[in-house]
């Protein structure tokens, strides 16, 4: 009997840390998912340490194994019972995904974990996943299977036999290739799933539909009498109209960590999520941020030119959130070339406040105006630590999570967005916030501040009226972006910057999103990356442009 009662275990392994129901999926599927379903090796260890601090453990040894085991297991089994889809009871399946590499020390202790887990509650319970590569050498197009026969032997070796194999490759596995991994793997020929390279990534759910992975998972958990045939018509039509999209938006990403794509992952999401939406085929253009400050202009003038060349080229200018100072100049000069070019431009958090403290600096002649994040000592502190906040401990305290927004200003630009509601629930991750007490003096210079916190002190959305789209939001709209709905200030930026924006206000909605006649997202795209002179292509690549180590990019 499953200690669930209700449901079945389905594990998606890629070896690591625990994220419980969908994890990554929540976009695809619009859960809402809490802190509690991503579960971290800290969070195990503090709860542990908790419970021998109040003797729970009666002065036994706390050890990996059992307790830290136990933890991750008790942990797996509270969450599971909690629903995520808006519906009463348990779920019948709760999905968990492992992700990491076998082998890896970190990992260790949940797969301990899952492994006894897999054997107290049964065969017929309990479905592993087991996500792995199968490299194509160049050379002679032969597909190799040997990583993948190493990864389910070391992962057999630790407790846990995979029920499924999805092979990631370039291209569908061969026959042959699916019987020898079958062979040595000791998973059923039907059960090895290939996932090759397709146009976009909607496109994956119908190659799971067609090689029948539905069945396989069910067959594992016994559940085959509640078996149905999959509803992805809504997947099929977003997959073609992505793979038809034409016509073109380009969006600057003015950032700090634009060498690495991935630390903007949310952001490029709701941006693709954005775009298609608006039908328009998404293309980012990578701007590091020190490359538009006037120190490059004299150490690096190439790059400094190439920078401000996309930034001008560049139909809309998003500058995402950030800690530190390096950088923080060009983002001002972003955000000021934005203003006073009627650019279309969305700041989010740390981009909202340079907004502030660039209008405080260009248009209310300010020139001492600065965060005191970046100057503790600021002549005109626009932006100041917040008052809950520890300046001691970095660690926990920082405003986290959802907060409720309400609109000030009925008829701006980011309240018809939102389909005219009073109020918005947003996700927040910051410390710093605009300063109260210089509010009056921005409105009455042509800022206005339309959203704000319950006690109307704290500042969470800006627009300049008087500008095609001037936004800025101190919270982190792409957290909450999904598929079929994707972030309502996305869709302003998207849509200002293609022409679409005055259309789209005088529509109206009365949903959390201004709807159209699709609503896509989530696509893949290709890119190419320069390293040391070669063309490296990415395999999550973003757009259709081409980026350079330096973080910039131009169209391909």
């Amino acid at each position: 009997m499953s200690p669930f009662e209700h449901g079945e275990v389905f594990v998606l392994d890629d070896g690591g840390e625990v994220d419980l129901d969908l994890g990554n999926y929540e976009r695809f599927l619009d859960l809402k998912l809490t802190r509690d379903n991503n579960i971290t090796t800290g969070k195990i260890y503090q709860s542990v340490l908790e419970k021998e601090r109040k003797g729970e453990y009666l002065g036994k040894t706390v050890q990996v194994v059992p307790h830290i085991t136990n933890a991750i297991q008790e942990w797996i089994e509270r969450v599971a019972m909690v629903p995520v889809d808006g519906k009463e009871g348990p779920a019948d399946v709760c999905v968990i995904e492992l992700g990491g590499t076998i082998g890896d020390i970190e990992s260790m202790p949940f797969i301990e974990a899952l492994g006894q887990f897999s054997y107290r509650v049964g065969p017929g319970n309990f479905c592993l996943v087991h996500v792995s590569l199968v490299p194509v050498l160049n050379v002679v197009g032969e597909q190799k299977t040997k990583p993948t026969q190493h990864s389910v032997r070391g992962l057999r070796g630790l407790g846990l036999t995979p029920n499924i194999l999805a092979c990631r490759s370039t291209k569908e596995l061969e026959e042959n290739v699916k019987e020898k991994l079958s062979q040595f793997c000791h998973v059923p020929a039907a059960n090895v799933v290939t996932l090759y390279d397709v146009s976009n990534i909607w496109r994956i759910p119908l190659l799971l539909r067609d090689q029948k992975a539905h069945e396989a998972i069910l067959k594992v958990l016994n559940l085959e009498s509640s078996a149905r045939e999959p509803k992805l018509d809504e997947w099929v039509a977003r997959a073609t109209l992505f793979d038809a999209l034409q016509d073109t938006v380009r969006i600057a990403m003015v950032g700090k960590y634009t060498g690495l794509s991935d630390s903007y992952l949310s952001v490029l999401k709701a941006l693709l999520h954005a775009s298609v939406d608006c039908h328009r085929k998404l293309v980012i253009d990578w701007v590091a941020s020190t490359d538009l400050e006037d120190s490059t202009a004299i150490e690096a003038p190439d790059a400094y030119k190439a920078a401000w060349d996309l930034l001008k080229g560049s139909d809309g200018i998003l500058v995402p959130g950030g800690f530190g100072d390096r950088g923080v100049q060009g983002k001002i000069l972003a955000a000021q070339y934005a203003r006073e070019n009627n650019v279309p431009y969305l700041g989010i958090c740390l981009g909202m406040q340079l907004a502030v403290v660039e209008f405080a600096r260009n248009v209310m002649n300010l020139p001492g105006a600065n965060s005191t994040e970046f100057d503790p000592n600021a002549k005109t502190p626009c932006v100041i630590f917040m008052p809950e906040g520890s300046k001691t401990h970095m660690g926990g305290t920082m405003r986290l999570g959802s907060r409720r927004t309400f609109f000030k200003v009925a008829d701006c630009k980011s309240a018809k967005l939102y389909g005219n509601v009073s109020y918005v629930d947003e996700r927040h991750r910051h410390r710093y916030e605009v300063n109260p007490d210089m509010v009056p003096e921005f409105e009455n210079a042509g800022l206005q501040f339309v959203g704000k916190d319950e006690s109307g002190r704290r500042m969470e959305i800006i627009e300049i009226p008087s500008h095609r789209y001037f936004v800025g939001a101190q919270f982190h709209p792409e957290f909450k972006s999904r598929p079929s709905k994707p972030s309502p200030l996305f869709v302003g930026l998207i849509a200002a910057s293609s022409g679409q924006l005055d259309r789209l206000l005088q529509g109206g909605c009365n949903g959390h999103v201004v709807p159209t006649k699709h609503s896509l997202s989530n696509g893949s795209y290709t890119s190419t990356v320069h390293q040391n002179g070669h063309a490296k292509k990415l395999a999550n690549g973003l757009s259709n442009a081409t980026y350079y180590a330096n973080g910039n990019g131009v169209h391909a």
